[in-house]
């Protein structure tokens, strides 16, 4: 129940100093409550770095085994690499080797057939080049390359060549009868010369030409026969005959030394990942507990101090509205307010509160 005011300055002098004592929390609850803040900022602070150096290190822990073992299974594949390296030149120098022995008597008989043409020809004194293969696809074709050939040759010399002469003269002075006579110069030119050397070789000697085309025949059967065995070998799966078992040994041991690293480095991980990561958490964890835990300490403190002073806030600024508002107004809760109406009163300019009121707003009109 409200109580009437016997001495209006005293009541002044109480709700200004109430009004005074409510500023004061109110700035120790600030300060209480930037200090809490700040407490908590460094307590998180502490637990982030903390994260991040247990985060780091795990990391940098798990990179080094990795490494370490990525190290020595490297080496092992290269060693790996290197030892199959060796077996296929070996299985490429075993297979030569069979070709070359199963081949020996076709090219044996071949080096001989070239030395016997040859003799033949300079018997008959048969110029060297009539010989060669390009001769026999010119002037006695069987194979599909000399038909092959000698067409390239009709397209280049009776064809190409005088085609290419044509383009040669400026454009301005080109004419379709100079075309004509290229081509007729190519014909008697290429084709004087292809008679001339037909006349003089084959039908100057034809017995020892066919004998040469019937030799040539003979080589050109033992080639395709070589082919033949030397495909069927490269072919052939059985490697065997090729006494691989020494580098097959090695590899099988390179191999296991493999799968032995691979599945060490896993049994590593996998003791870090359960074992040692979880020591390493505790270490760092431990480091810095007393510190968290300081700061933590400090920081429920701080809020324990915010929350009662927020809650003596909150009843003081209920009291001074209960007791002193109701009489004074919101307007004047203010010290100065205060302090210059309880002057107006005991200096008698008012006899009361509401006077000294109107005294006061009368002084600032």
């Amino acid at each position: 129940m409200t109580q009437p005011i016997t001495d209006h300055a005293a009541f002044l002098g109480e709700a200004r100093q109430s009004v005074e004592d409510l500023n004061q929390l109110k700035k120790d609850f600030s300060q209480t409550e930037l200090e809490a803040k700040q407490l908590r900022r460094q307590l998180e602070a502490e637990k982030k770095a903390v994260e991040d150096l247990i985060s780091i290190t795990v990391k940098k822990r798990r990179d080094e085994i990795n490494a370490s073992y990525d190290k020595q299974i490297a080496k092992g594949q290269d060693q790996l690499k290197k030892a199959k390296g060796k077996r296929e030149k070996a299985k490429n120098q075993g297979i030569r080797d069979r070709i070359a022995e199963e081949t020996a008597g076709f090219r044996d008989e071949n080096r001989q057939l070239k030395l016997k043409i040859r003799s033949l020809f300079q018997k008959e004194r048969i110029p060297a080049f009539c010989s060669r293969g390009w001769y026999y696809s010119l002037y006695m074709p069987r194979t599909f390359k000399e038909i092959g050939t000698l067409l390239l040759m009709v397209i280049l010399f009776f064809a190409a060549l005088p085609w290419g002469v044509y383009l040669l003269i400026p454009v301005l002075q080109r004419r379709s009868w100079m075309l004509v006579v290229i081509y007729l110069a190519d014909i008697l030119l290429v084709g004087g010369l292809y008679m001339l050397v037909g006349n003089r070789t084959k039908m100057g000697h034809p017995e020892a030409i066919r004998q040469g085309r019937m030799i040539r025949d003979t080589i050109h059967s033992n080639q395709k026969k070589i082919r033949v065995i030397t495909n069927s070998i490269r072919r052939d799966r059985n490697e065997a005959i090729y006494n691989l078992e020494k580098y097959d040994d090695e590899i099988s041991r390179i191999v296991q030394q493999l799968a032995e690293l691979t599945g060490k480095k896993q049994e590593a991980l996998n003791t870090f990942n359960t074992v040692t990561q979880t020591i390493i958490c505790d270490e760092i964890t431990s480091n810095s507990k007393e510190k968290i835990d300081t700061l933590k300490d400090q920081y429920e403190t701080a809020e324990e101090k915010r929350s009662q002073l927020e809650h003596q806030i909150r009843q003081q600024s209920l009291e001074i509205t209960d007791k002193y508002e109701i009489y004074v107004g919101k307007e004047f809760m203010q010290p100065d307010k205060l302090t210059e109406l309880a002057r107006l009163i005991r200096s008698k300019q008012a006899a009361n509160i509401s006077e000294a009121i109107s005294v006061y707003k009368a002084g600032k009109q």
